[in-house]
């Protein structure tokens, strides 16, 4: 997402009266950003929380490689949506592909295997101060977007008669 959510054409929702546990994973890796995207996130999920039951579930983890293991946990613990949030700055390797593809594919994967919104927080850049930019900075925050993307999708299911 370039831009946060409430800035878009989102459609009006009327909240629910559905109580939503939410899980919420953090790589460990580059945590000077990963914890101002928690932040982000929370803060996102308590302003909402006034209007929609909450419970936040949150877990660290080591890095953005080990964040699809851990957004399954959740999901098999009875979290409705997980919200995975890291950071990988390119080195001079191809590490930054394989990691990327890797957390990329498992998000995904868990995403329609448990039919729950898995959502990508993750910040992939190229230097660290692209980074600072996405977690707080001057394209706002990542992980407030991530939490916003959860909570529409939500209550868009809720909207559903499945």
């Amino acid at each position: 997402m370039a831009t946060s959510l409430s800035s878009s054409p989102n459609p009006t929702f009327s909240y629910d009266n559905n109580h939503y546990r939410i899980g919420i994973v953090t790589a460990a890796w580059n945590h000077h950003i990963t914890d101002v995207l928690k932040q982000g996130a929370l803060d996102t999920l308590d302003a909402i929380g006034t209007k929609q039951s909450l419970e936040i579930v949150e877990i660290s983890v080591p890095g953005a490689f080990e964040i699809p293991t851990a957004a399954q946990w959740l999901f098999e613990n009875g979290c409705d949506a997980v919200i995975n949030l890291g950071c990988v700055i390119k080195g001079d390797t191809p590490h930054f592909d394989y990691v990327c593809r890797a957390v990329t594919d498992g998000i995904g994967r868990l995403a329609l295997k448990f039919s729950k919104p898995c959502i990508f927080g993750i910040i992939t850049t190229n230097t660290e101060q692209q980074a600072f930019d996405r977690a707080g900075g001057s394209l706002g925050n990542k992980g407030s977007e991530a939490a916003e993307a959860a909570l529409w999708m939500l209550l868009s299911k809720s909207t559903l008669d499945i």
